[in-house]
């Protein structure tokens, strides 16, 4: 539930993208994403671990302004959603290349400390992080074909959206289970 918390910014948005004016739907983006970073702030999560809703708010700040600035740009009005999605991306991809995946800190908000520094801990959170950033790089690129191909489209552009964010879920839930047993396996006696 707590990826749903984390997204929360970015679903609404995405929702809101088509139904209301592209500038509130960013404006309220950005505002979701302050409050959810505050929030989860405010009860003790280090900064590591609010990566998603930290550039959450440098984009949706970046996307408000710039809407409000020129309401009528092909960007802004077309691609805000797949740039949401190249964002993170980017966001993922590029904590895997600082070394530092961003579900890492995430992680550690629900394991023991004696854990974080365990080899499988690490690994299991790299392999995770590019299935993220794997997700999102689909969902985005995705999202710009479709709006080329099928600019009407806002169902296939919504479906590929909500997939890129379940199969990642899915697979972070169920992963760290099966690469403890298949290391367990691997180094049993």
């Amino acid at each position: 539930m707590t990826y749903l918390v984390s997204f929360l910014p970015w679903i609404a948005v995405s929702a809101l993208t088509g139904v209301v004016d592209i500038r509130y739907a960013l404006l309220t983006g950005l505002v979701l994403a302050v409050a959810v970073t505050l929030r989860q702030r405010r009860a003790g999560r280090a900064w590591d671990a609010l990566v998603i809703e930290a550039s959450a708010a440098v984009y949706f700040a970046g996307c408000a302004v710039a809407a409000f600035a020129a309401p009528d740009s092909a960007f802004v009005t077309h691609y805000a959603s797949a740039g949401a999605s190249l964002w993170l991306a980017a966001v993922a991809w590029g904590s895997l290349a600082v070394g530092r995946p961003f579900t890492l800190g995430i992680a550690r908000t629900s394991v023991p400390a004696e854990l974080w520094d365990n080899p499988l801990f690490r690994r299991v959170n790299v392999v995770i992080t590019r299935v993220w950033a794997a997700a999102f790089t689909v969902g985005g690129v995705g999202a710009v074909w479709l709006r080329h191909a099928r600019p009407e489209d806002g169902a296939a552009r919504t479906v590929l959206t909500v997939v890129c964010f379940l199969v990642p879920i899915v697979f972070t839930v169920r992963y760290p289970a099966v690469a403890r047993a298949r290391y367990l396996r691997d180094h049993a006696e």
